[in-house]
């Protein structure tokens, strides 16, 4: 009998290790999607390797589609939040950015997102835009202040700019080396650097999730 327990217990351990294995799905665009990279270097998976290699017990699920604005997560969100799904990284805005969209209406959007997230329990990192000077300050404080504000409201974890790992102080030049020729969506290299910085931020919603 205990030689039958045990055979059992062989076989059932690694499904209950992965019943326990967190699953945390990366709503947002392009930037999330992996845009111009081969898979293995896109930002899920080198997000993925980086936690694995802090020992979490999490999957990534790649929830980014190129081109999305906040709008279009907001009608995704919901089959988004499969029942697997135990928490959520999103990113979102930078296309409403280059469209010069209202931010009253990507800020609608993000609402309408993290109350989803919200109501079905699912903690959050919300990850926001630095916007460029060109659309005047008004826009781009506005803009910025959507982020703060609602992750206020809703109590998410906050990092206020994706592209914060990739330093250059500002300095155009020198975040070159860090970017695709298109100068938009960050190369294998950058994606390495974003993830180092965002990467400890994802450590707290493992906690926060568990």
């Amino acid at each position: 009998m205990r030689k039958f327990l045990a055979a059992i217990a062989l076989i059932l351990s690694p499904l209950l290790a992965q019943a326990d294995e967190l699953t945390i799905a990366a709503l947002g665009d392009s930037l999330t999607q992996g845009y111009g990279l081969p898979p293995e270097d896109g930002f899920v998976s080198q997000l993925q390797r980086w936690l694995d290699g802090q020992g979490a017990e999490v999957t990534l699920l790649n929830a980014g589609v190129s081109g999305d604005t906040t709008a279009g997560g907001a009608a995704r969100v919901g089959w988004t939040l499969t029942p697997e799904v135990g928490a959520m990284i999103v990113t979102l805005g930078g296309n409403d950015l280059l469209r010069g969209l209202d931010p009253g209406e990507a800020r609608k959007n993000l609402d309408v997102i993290l109350k989803a997230a919200g109501e079905a329990g699912v903690p959050v990192l919300l990850i926001g835009m630095r916007a460029p000077g060109n659309y005047g300050p008004e826009y781009k404080a506005a803009f910025e202040a959507n982020y703060a504000e609602l992750s206020a409201q809703y109590g998410t974890l906050f990092l206020p700019d994706f592209f914060a790992g990739l330093g250059g102080g500002g300095d155009p030049a020198a975040l070159r080396a860090w970017f695709q020729a298109d100068g938009i969506h960050p190369n294998a290299a950058g994606v390495a650097k974003i993830v180092a910085a965002i990467g400890p931020s994802v450590l707290e919603l493992v906690q926060r999730a568990e």
